[in-house]
């Protein structure tokens, strides 16, 4: 609980009242791998600050075939933000890739929490906002790269994945088939 406190304070000052809250409206859930946060075809009704573990972002194409967005690891929220602010169906999945340690909030808890900490949209708003530049600066590079170049950026930003997320993920992920990722890494050693 403390890791999300300390997140939390990254983005805004809370006193200790409202850490309290805080921590009181949180529920520790643990995710096996496999396991999914959320589904496509229903509204997210939680968002979690990751403690342990690595989830993936995916949805299915019109083939059927798992396409991998992002990852979600340590230190990080994760969300269908769209489904669950708007309490829409949901188009992507959550699912573990290992297993998890989660602090999960539910709607009405995240609302009451709007509610009742003054800064709390604030500092929201600004972990959003973060989130969403870093997705921007991490997906802009690979438009134009081939497939090494996106493989050796992956291991660049993102070096503690790589040998805790499946061949198949990080190849969805890159665009890539895991056998181009498999000839890539051993053009690479």
């Amino acid at each position: 609980m403390e890791e999300l406190v300390s997140y939390l304070l990254q983005f805004g000052q809370l006193n200790q009242q409202q850490i309290d809250l805080v921590k009181a409206k949180a529920e520790e859930k643990c995710l096996l791998k496999g396991e999914y946060f959320s589904e496509a075809g229903k509204v997210a009704k939680h968002i979690a600050f990751v403690q342990e573990g690595v989830l993936m972002i995916c949805y299915y194409n019109n083939k059927g075939e798992e396409i991998v967005h992002h990852f979600v690891d340590e230190n990080h929220f994760v969300v269908d933000l769209e489904s669950f602010n708007h309490k829409i169906l949901s188009m992507i999945y959550i699912r573990a890739v290992t297993d998890c340690q989660l602090i999960s909030f539910s709607h009405e808890s995240f609302k009451e929490l709007s509610a009742t900490i003054i800064d709390w949209d604030k500092i929201i708003n600004k972990i959003t906002i973060k989130t969403l530049l870093d997705k921007v600066n991490l997906i802009q590079p690979k438009l134009n790269t081939d497939a090494k170049t996106r493989y050796l950026d992956f291991l660049q930003n993102f070096p503690n994945l790589a040998n805790r997320v499946p061949l198949v993920y990080i190849a969805s992920y890159l665009g890539i088939t895991a056998t181009s990722l498999s000839r890539i890494r051993k053009n690479i050693r």
